[in-house]
């Protein structure tokens, strides 16, 4: 895994960060928060079968902080996707998004179609195409973990959550339904990835106007590449229900739900993980 960033300038001269893990053909990989790649890791050993390209979203990681803060809204992280593919020289690529990040790769899906070869989007967020995840959905997919000694206390605080009466303390506890196992690597995982979180770019991220539902319903109805969508059975932040409605948007959509797995398939089931996603992106 590189520990020196590679840099290209943005549409506007900002100067974004990308990492470059493995060998083979490349994988854009697009992080959620919106933070920086590093949580992504190597993606349990996908960089075995892919040259993974790790982008810090503008505002994050070794990228810079733009001049302008509204750039770092969801939709103009297109252009930073697309900045990305031309500074590497891929006529079209493959290209794969973890949560959030599947906002901004469905975006640029919509926008530049003719370059995308294959589109892998994992536990995605769905705002980007305005499918709603009720609170009861959630409760019903965190009752799958009922038996985990943590479960009350978490339990409890996304019921809270759910409620609209969720407070800072309520959304730390539900952060084992993130992980398969809640054991001392998931937990510094998930206190890393919290630690790189920036509420000013999150805010922007999805500031008004950052996503469309209705345009990008039709635009991904005509998307005509091969798009693999992994669930996490116990996900309750991207829930196999919502992520089956997400698959059904697309005319040549997969959808595979990872057994025991929460938001990052990859740490619950690496061989899995990768099985699935190389088997998919080799096709």
């Amino acid at each position: 895994m590189s520990v020196t960033p590679a840099f290209f300038s943005a549409y506007d001269g900002t100067r974004l960060a990308h990492h470059f893990t493995g060998d083979g053909d490349p994988l854009v990989c697009l992080p959620g928060g919106p933070t920086d790649s590093a949580y992504l890791g190597d993606l349990g050993g996908l960089s075995a079968h892919r040259r993974l390209i790790r982008l810090d979203l503008r505002g994050t990681g070794s990228s810079e902080v733009p001049d302008d803060l509204a750039s770092c809204r969801c939709d103009r992280l297109v252009d930073d996707v697309e900045a990305l593919r031309e500074h590497l020289g891929l006529e079209r690529m493959d290209l794969l998004a973890h949560c959030a990040g599947a906002n901004p790769a469905v975006q640029y899906a919509a926008r530049y179609p003719e370059r995308v070869r294959r589109l892998v989007l994992v536990t995605p967020s769905v705002r980007a195409v305005g499918i709603p995840i009720t609170g009861d959905l959630r409760l019903t997919t965190a009752r799958l973990r009922r038996d985990e000694p943590w479960f009350p206390t978490a339990f409890a605080a996304l019921e809270a959550i759910a409620a609209g009466r969720g407070g800072d303390d309520d959304w730390r506890a539900v952060a084992p339904f993130s992980y398969g196992r809640w054991d001392e690597p998931a937990r510094a995982h998930h206190a890393a990835a919290e630690e790189r979180m920036r509420p000013d770019v999150m805010a922007a991220f999805g500031a008004d106007g950052a996503f469309d539902p209705d345009a990008m319903r039709a635009a991904l109805a005509r998307f005509a590449p091969p798009v693999l969508l992994l669930a996490g059975e116990f996900d309750a932040g991207a829930p196999p229900q919502a992520v089956a409605e997400f698959a059904a948007l697309f005319p040549r959509a997969g959808l595979v739900v990872q057994p025991g797995a929460g938001h990052h398939p990859w740490l619950d089931d690496a061989e899995r993980f990768v099985t699935t996603t190389a088997g998919f992106l080799a096709q």
